[in-house]
C-alpha cells in the first residue's frame, strides 16, 4: 500500500529526548519551522523484528544531486511524490550510499558513544547548538492532532514525522508500508561549514532487492534474492568512471566505464545501464575478461545530465549490481571523466 503521507520536514532543532528501555524506543527530536509550527520527529532505534539492532550509515560529508532538489530550509512539511526527479529518497534506486557500509548498533547501552541513541545525539545536539544548522527529516507525517498535546514535548497540536528509515523490502507483517521512493532519512545542513551530514537507517530484516512498483522484497515474491551485500567493493562488475559532459554541442556521446573485479570472465549479454529516470540501454554482448575494463557508449535515450545524476548497472535478470551518483560540480568541467 505504501506510506499514506510521505514527504520531508525541515526546520531547526529545539529539543531532544531519548527513550529508555521500552518495547519500541525512539530518539525524539523537537523541530520548529520558520512559521513557528512545532513538530516531533520520532526516529526508531530498535526493531520489532529479530535481530532488534538497526543498521545505520552516516555520511559526514554527504554529496548527491538530491540536495539540489530539497525544499527551502525551514519551510516546514513538504509532501513528496515518488520518483527519481523529486527530492524523494530511495536507498536502492537513488545510489545514495554503499549498503555494505551499514552496521548494526544496539538502541541504548550504558556508557558513552556505544549505541544508536548516542550516535544520533552527537549530530542532532550539534545541530541544536548551531544557529545556522537545519534539519531535514524524511518519512511519514502524522497530525496535526487538533486539541491534543504532543505526548513527548507537550506542544499543541500534536504533529510530526515517523518512519524515518528504509520503507521497502519489509517482512510480510509490515509489507503494507512497502513502496519505492519513500524511504526515510535525516539530513543536517551545517551551513557555517558548507557541509551536509546524512543518517540512513534500516532494519536487518529488510531486503535489498525490491520490486520497482510495489517495493516488496523480490525474495518474498519467489525470486530468491534480497539480502544486503555484506562487503563493499565485491560486486562482480563495478562502474568506475563516466564521461558525463563531453566536449562539443549536444547531442553528446556519453560513456560509462566498467571493470570486471572477479578472477573469472563475465558474460554481459542482457546486462543494462540505467540513468536517473530509469531509462536503460543494453551493454555490448561481450565476455569481459578478469580485470578488464569496458567503456561503453550510452544509447536508447539514456542521458547523464550535467546537473547531477545517477548511473545504475543491472544484470540480465534486471537486478542491481552496482550504482553511483555524481553532482553538478563534478559534471561542470567539459570533457573531464568522473572517476568513482
Amino acid at each position: 500500500m505504501s506510506l499514506k503521507s510521505y514527504g520531508v520536514l525541515t526546520g531547526v532543532v529545539a529539543d531532544t529526548r531519548r527513550e529508555g528501555a521500552t518495547d519500541t524506543p525512539h530518539y525524539q527530536i523537537h523541530v520548529v519551522d520558520d512559521a513557528g509550527t512545532h513538530y516531533r520527529v520520532a526516529v526508531n532505534v530498535k526493531s520489532a523484528e529479530s535481530p532488534s539492532e538497526l543498521l545505520y550509515l552516516v555520511a559526514d560529508d554527504f554529496r548527491h544531486p538530491l540536495l539540489d532538489r530539497l525544499p527551502a530550509a525551514g519551510s516546514g512539511w513538504t509532501p513528496l511524490p515518488p520518483g527519481p526527479d523529486t527530492a524523494s529518497v530511495d536507498y536502492i534506486r537513488g545510489n545514495l550510499f554503499d549498503p555494505s557500509g551499514m552496521r548494526p548498533l544496539p538502541p541504548e547501552v550504558t556508557g558513552p558513544d556505544n549505541d544508536l541513541a548516542d550516535l544520533l545525539d552527537h549530530y542532532v545536539q550539534k545541530a541544536r547548538n548551531d544557529p545556522r544548522a537545519t534539519l531535514y527529516a524524511f518519512g511519514e507525517r502524522w497530525g496535526p492532532e487538533t486539541g491534543v498535546p504532543d505526548k513527548v514535548f507537550g506542544f499543541r497540536p500534536g504533529n510530526g514525522v515517523h518512519d524515518v528509515h528504509m520503507n521497502q523490502g519489509n517482512v510480510p507483517s509490515f509489507a503494507r508500508d512497502d513502496g519505492v521512493w519513500q524511504d526515510g532519512a535525516l539530513l543536517i545542513h551545517f551551513a557555517a561549514e558548507s557541509r551536509w551530514v546524512a543518517v540512513f537507517l534500516a532494519f536487518q530484516s529488510q531486503a535489498w532487492h525490491t520490486d520497482d512498483v510495489t517495493g516488496h522484497s523480490l525474495d518474498a515474491l519467489g525470486k530468491g534474492v534480497g539480502m544486503r551485500p555484506e562487503t563493499g567493493g565485491e560486486e562482480p562488475v563495478r562502474i568506475v568512471a563516466a564521461l558525463v559532459n563531453p566536449i562539443g554541442p549536444a547531442p553528446e556521446v556519453e560513456t560509462v566505464t566498467l571493470i570486471n573485479t572477479t578472477a573469472g570472465p563475465i558474460d554481459l549479454t542482457g546486462w543494462r545501464l540505467a540513468d536517473r529516470g530509469k531509462h536503460s540501454c543494453p551493454l555490448p554482448a561481450v565476455v569481459l575478461a578478469p580485470g578488464a575494463t569496458l567503456a561503453t557508449t550510452l544509447t536508447d535515450g539514456v542521458v547523464l545530465g550535467n546537473g547531477g545524476g545517477i548511473v545504475t548497472l543491472l544484470d540480465a535478470q534486471g537486478l542491481k549490481v552496482h550504482g553511483v551518483s555524481y553532482s553538478a560540480d563534478q559534471a561542470r568541467a567539459e570533457g573531464r571523466t568522473i572517476v568513482f
